[in-house]
C-alpha cells in the first residue's frame, strides 16, 4: 500500500489502520463470544498499534483509549491519538460494518493556534476501505475472511433530502431542530468513525453528536474530514482541540460546508 506521494507519517497512519483492521476482521471470524470478541479486539489491536509506533516512532507520545494516559504527552511535540476499535459494540455483533479503527497524529507548532492534526486514517475494515488525508477517495484495504468487501455504510439514497447520521442510543436533543433546518432525515449509525466516514464518502451529509466523546473518538475522523474540505468542529462552532490535558471532548459536527451555517444556527437556537 506504499504510496510515494504520502508523507511518511501519513503512510504509517494508513498502514496501522489497515493492519489493525485486518487483525480485527480475522479475529471476528475465529469464534469468540460477542463479549469476548469486543474485549479481545480492543486489546490486540491496541497492542499491534502501540508496538509498531514504539518501533517506528519511538520518540513520539501516544494517547489511546485502551491505555493509561501519560500526562507527559501534553508537553510532547508529536502525539499519536488512536482508537483501536471505534464502535466496539457494533464490532462485537459480528455482522455490522459500522465500526472503525482510528489513527491520527497531532503535532505542535510554534504558534499554539497552528498546532494541529497532520496525519490521519480511518479504517472501515468490514468494508475493506481506509479513508486518509490524501485526495484519493478510498484506498483499497486488504482484509481477512468475512469482510463485506466494498459496499457502503448506508443503503443507497432514494431521494435528495440530506441525511444526518447520529447515535441511535444517544441522539442529541437538538437533532430534530437540525433536521428541520436542513430539510433532512435523521439516520442512526454506529461508531463515530463510521458516521464521519459516511459524510466524507458522500453517503450522508452531516454527523451531529453531543452525548459525550473523547479525543480518540474524533481525532482521526476530524483529521480526514478537514483534509478533504469537510467541516469538522464543536457544536458551538469552536475548533476541535487535541492533546490537551482533559481527554473529554463531548460534542462534534461533521458536515458539508454548505450546511454548516444552518446546522450551527439550529443547534444554537435549540
Amino acid at each position: 500500500m506504499a504510496d510515494p506521494t504520502r508523507s511518511p507519517d501519513q503512510q504509517l497512519a494508513v498502514d496501522l489502520a489497515v493492519d489493525a483492521g485486518r487483525l480485527l476482521v480475522d479475529l471476528r471470524t475465529s469464534g469468540p463470544t460477542r463479549r469476548a470478541l469486543g474485549d479481545l479486539g480492543d486489546r490486540r489491536a491496541n497492542t499491534l498499534i502501540l508496538d509498531r509506533l514504539a518501533a517506528e516512532r519511538p520518540g513520539d507520545a501516544v494517547l489511546s483509549e485502551e491505555s493509561r494516559d501519560d500526562p507527559a504527552r501534553v508537553g510532547a511535540d508529536r502525539v499519536w491519538i488512536i482508537d483501536p476499535v471505534d464502535g466496539t459494540r457494533e464490532y462485537g455483533l459480528g455482522d455490522r460494518p459500522d465500526w472503525a479503527v482510528h489513527v491520527a497524529l497531532w503535532e505542535r507548532s510554534g504558534d499554539p493556534a497552528r498546532s494541529r492534526l497532520t496525519a490521519a486514517a480511518v479504517s472501515l475494515p468490514a468494508l475493506g476501505v481506509v479513508l486518509g488525508t490524501d485526495d484519493d477517495e478510498v484506498y483499497a484495504a486488504p482484509v481477512g475472511n468475512g469482510s463485506v468487501d466494498g459496499g457502503g455504510l448506508l443503503p443507497p439514497r432514494t431521494g435528495s433530502r440530506p441525511r444526518i447520521v447520529l447515535s441511535a442510543t444517544r441522539p442529541p436533543a437538538f437533532a430534530e431542530a437540525v433536521a428541520r433546518a436542513v430539510g433532512g432525515d435523521l439516520v442512526p449509525l454506529g461508531s463515530a468513525g463510521a458516521k464521519a466516514a459516511a459524510v466524507v464518502r458522500g453517503e450522508a451529509d452531516a454527523y451531529i453528536h453531543a452525548g459525550g466523546q473523547y479525543q480518540w473518538d474524533s481525532a482521526a475522523p476530524a483529521g480526514v474530514a478537514l483534509a478533504r474540505g469537510v467541516v469538522a468542529l464543536r457544536v458551538d462552532g469552536s475548533p476541535l482541540e487535541y492533546n490537551v490535558a482533559d481527554t473529554y471532548l463531548p460534542d462534534l459536527v461533521v458536515c458539508r460546508a454548505d450546511l454548516a451555517e444552518r446546522i450551527l444556527g439550529a443547534i444554537a437556537e435549540g
